[in-house]
């Protein structure tokens, strides 16, 4: 016995108008507030709560990091290699395009005195 593709075509568009989508922005409470004060976004993404293990040994000694805090430390110590090389890339750029502009003024002023000189009147007037 064959399912009709009637049938077929409608349960699945009975079940496609069941669900429903939200195309919706997510707001964190506080969001505003915390970003006017020079805060994280989240109270989750960066500070003591994050940053600072949640427990210490008896002794004083440090607790050991968790996986987060190992992931944190390598993502930090990752933007900020990459914000270092960046950084050099930007001055390497700045000083060929210095030296760039220092050889064409250079090259400039070597066809200016390859140039015909005034002779005769031309040259005392030049001088006045």
């Amino acid at each position: 016995m064959a399912v009709s593709l009637r049938t077929i075509c409608t349960a699945v568009s009975m079940q496609s108008t069941i669900r429903s989508f939200s195309s919706t922005c997510v707001s964190h409470a506080g969001k505003k507030w915390r970003l006017e004060n020079g805060l994280a976004r989240t109270g989750s993404e960066y500070g003591p709560i994050t940053d600072l293990p949640d427990w210490s040994f008896a002794d004083g000694r440090p607790a050991p990091p968790l996986k987060g805090q190992i992931r944190r430390q390598k993502q930090r110590e990752d933007f900020a290699r990459r914000a270092v090389y960046l950084n050099a890339e930007v001055d390497e750029g700045m000083k060929k395009w210095c030296e760039r502009k220092v050889a064409e003024k250079q090259k400039e002023e070597h066809l200016k005195s390859l140039l015909l000189k005034p002779k005769g009147n031309l040259l005392l007037k030049n001088k006045k």
